[in-house]
């Protein structure tokens, strides 16, 4: 595949993508979602971040590590306790990587 054949390729997924995203947006503000609709819509960002965050946390090698040796979960619960004391997103960030990194090199 030459440069030029690369670039085409990639610019037309972009704009495919681009449409995929954009075009239920572009629809959606022309209707009213009925109210228990957007009520259920209201879950869709946590269930999302559940989704990626959990599997993460309770199986990080794809097998089960329900432990005090998982560190990913032992960082996990620190920056949940974080979140959940100081309401603070970054600060949550930063408190569950700095554990996560600790925690590995400390060889738990």
């Amino acid at each position: 595949m030459s440069d030029l054949e690369l670039w085409i390729t990639l610019l037309g997924m972009t704009l495919i993508a681009f449409a995929l995203r954009y075009g239920p947006l572009v629809m959606l503000e022309r209707f009213q979602l009925p109210p228990n609709l957007q009520q259920a819509l209201r879950y869709v960002p946590a269930a999302t971040l559940a989704g990626l965050v959990f599997p993460a946390l309770l199986a990080p090698g794809g097998q089960w590590a329900i432990g005090l040796d998982n560190e990913r979960l032992l960082a996990g619960v620190i920056a949940a306790l974080a979140a959940w004391r100081f309401r603070n997103i970054l600060l949550t960030l930063l408190v569950g990587m700095g554990a996560l990194w600790l925690l590995q090199w400390m060889g738990v």
